[in-house]
């Protein structure tokens, strides 16, 4: 309700719309040749080894993929459907050279963080 609306609170109209339900996940038909793009590996770190005690699974991705991709591709993949998938995007870092140039610079990466239900887990071996 706005502040100067003519509606009132009584006067609310309802949704017809049924929602849907958070389980179910419905591929695109032209997802399937590139799911294995999507993933392209499992991060393999200190802190993302912790999280998978917790069921958080760190992925590296691709710049353009997007979180419903993601959790799309670990769906079909892995065969369980994540609760949350949140894409991070880390930075270009400035590195020491030991030759005549002096400075590099490293590639920017992307990673996914994908929860799981309690009691999901991914085999990667």
């Amino acid at each position: 309700m706005g502040l100067f609306s003519r509606t009132t609170k009584t006067a609310k109209k309802t949704s017809t719309k049924k929602a849907a339900s958070a389980t179910t996940i419905v591929l695109p038909k032209d997802a399937s040749g590139t799911l294995h793009d999507v993933i392209r590996a499992p991060w393999l770190s200190e802190k993302a080894l912790i999280g998978t005690e917790h069921g958080v699974y760190v992925f590296a991705v691709p710049p353009e993929a997007t979180g419903r991709d993601i959790a799309l591709a670990v769906a079909k993949l892995y065969g369980v459907t994540p609760r949350k998938v949140n894409v991070v995007n880390l930075p270009a870092k400035k590195k020491t050279l030991r030759t005549r140039r002096g400075v590099g610079t490293r590639a920017r990466r992307h990673k996914a963080y994908v929860y799981l239900k309690k009691g999901d887990t991914l085999q990667f071996a």
